[in-house]
């Protein structure tokens, strides 16, 4: 089963709270959205395996510690996603960006796929799907399901505000893979919205209604 990690840091609760606020306007949350994204990625490659090699300082030569090169994939669910990628590249500069459109279907209420553009080497990369929000899960399952469909093996999902309802669901779906969370709320409303929540991150991101 994949593990639900909670980010406890100070910073990113403070950051947490600050999007919560249904007056931070657009440019404010979007600020707040890429920091908290870089906090998460800290968080998110902390397992990243490193080497040894040598190099010399203005003192000695000595032995120190890299990345090995293992490569990296952040891929987004347009169109909150988005508003998370900035924040990880700052980190993860070397990293390549797919991206994953979906849209529900007003009749059977399921995820449908409308764009999907991933680097063409995605078996060979560690994918971190990010997305603000995991309500109801059905948009990450359906996005998890695109990627394993195209090759990939290894996929954390990286998301701000959680709930058990979609917690529970991408781990029934999908039980390999870890689910990183800046939050983990209370419930779903009867409209699918986390509560507490921020409302609709998308909107919020891109000052929309």
């Amino acid at each position: 089963m994949g593990k639900v990690f909670e980010m406890d840091h100070p910073l990113i609760q403070h950051k947490v709270t600050l999007i919560r606020d249904k007056n931070t306007g657009s440019k404010e949350f979007r600020e707040l959205v890429r920091e908290i994204s870089m906090l998460l990625a800290y968080e998110v490659t902390r397992d990243l395996p490193l080497e040894e090699v040598e190099v010399e300082t203005p003192v000695q030569k000595t032995v120190s510690k890299v990345l090995t090169g293992r490569k990296i994939g952040i891929v987004p669910i347009l169109r909150a996603g988005l508003g998370m990628v900035d924040g990880f590249l700052n980190l993860l500069p070397a990293a390549k960006v797919g991206h994953i459109g979906l849209y529900r279907d007003p009749e059977t209420l399921l995820p449908v796929e409308y764009y999907l553009k991933l680097p063409s080497d995605v078996e060979e990369r560690d994918l971190l799907l990010v997305d603000p929000m995991l309500a109801t899960g059905g948009s990450a399952n359906a996005a998890i399901g695109f990627l394993k469909a195209k090759g990939a093996k290894s996929i954390k999902l990286v998301c701000l505000i959680g709930c058990p309802e979609g917690i529970q669901a991408v781990q029934e779906a999908h039980e390999e893979v870890d689910i990183y969370l800046a939050a983990v709320d209370e419930k779903l409303n009867e409209h699918a919205y986390i509560v507490p929540g921020l409302g609709d991150a998308g909107d919020r991101l891109f000052g929309t209604k």
